[in-house]
């Protein structure tokens, strides 16, 4: 009993360490305050469970579902290429309600707030991943391919563009960078991987619905990047970890399950406020958010 919780946590974990560092891609080194994160989640997720209760093999649902992510990422890019801070924040965030509005209302497709059940697990080449221990493994192999990618994208020419439109955008865009593209190719990269995590996390759990991917979701997301600090992979693997087991002595408290919810949301706000006003840098940070 105690190693399927483990394992359970474990595979959380992973998710989370996949759109973190998704988000850290943005946030930290595109300089992008994406409140709409958890709608490219959600959208991933979406995509991938009917896609996978119609038939389709596990690859292409994924695959699908990072690449729709991504096209609303450049979708979102467009009207919002602009704006820059606060502005941005806004914006993304209305982005996110009506994602989660389409998703509570558009019946038909996402049966509303019933949600999606009996989402199958993956099969991949004859493997079936049904059992927790597999789809562990299946976690650890994609999470692993992720972080790399995008440790990749931040180390290359390209991804010192996108830290240098973050620091200095006038600058840039004068040595004749297209401020536009640097930013829908940031924002798309990233959605694409929220999009693959959304995946992962609907053939994980085999149930979702519209409360998975509220505005509230964001939360503990911007926690972790915050806390493992801004333009360091290895700190959000390190504070996803921590944020994650964090609220997890709860369960063991003895407080009943309609406290542990609002709890962890006090306690990750708590945490945000706190590494906001005496640790801006978070632990491995680079930058500040300004």
């Amino acid at each position: 009993m105690t190693d399927a919780y483990f394992i359970h946590l474990f595979i959380l974990i992973l998710i989370y360490v996949i759109l973190a560092v998704s988000l850290q891609l943005a946030l930290g080194y595109g300089g992008l305050l994406n409140l709409g994160h958890i709608a490219f989640f959600g959208i991933g997720a979406y995509a991938s469970a009917l896609l996978s209760i119609a038939g389709y093999p596990f690859w292409i649902c994924i695959i699908f579902a990072g690449l729709l992510s991504a096209f609303f990422g450049f979708l979102l890019s467009i009207p919002t290429h602009k704006l820059k801070g606060d502005y941005l924040a806004l914006a993304t965030l209305g982005f996110s309600f009506i994602v989660y509005a389409l998703l509570l209302n558009w019946t038909s497709l996402t049966r509303g707030p019933l949600g999606i059940t009996g989402i199958p697990r993956p099969t991949i080449l004859g493997i079936n991943f049904s059992d927790n221990l597999n789809f562990l493994i299946l976690m650890i192999v994609i999470a692993t391919i992720s972080y790399l990618v995008i440790n990749q994208i931040t180390r290359s020419p390209f991804g010192k563009v996108i830290e240098a439109t973050r620091d200095d955008e006038l600058a840039t865009h004068s040595l004749g960078k297209n401020i536009f593209k640097i930013k829908s190719i940031t924002l798309s990269a990233s959605a694409f991987f929220a999009g693959i995590a959304g995946s992962l996390f609907a053939a994980y759990i085999t149930f979702i619905d519209p409360s998975s991917f509220s505005f509230m979701g964001i939360m503990p997301i911007i926690v972790i990047v915050m806390v493992g600090g801004l333009v360091s992979l290895p700190g959000t693997v390190l504070a996803t970890i921590m944020i994650i087991l964090l609220p997890e002595p709860l369960r063991f408290i003895g407080f009943p399950s309609s406290i542990i919810g609002p709890a962890r949301q006090i306690l990750y706000a708590l945490i945000l406020l706190l590494i906001l006003n005496y640790m801006p840098k978070g632990f491995y940070g680079k930058i500040d958010l300004e």
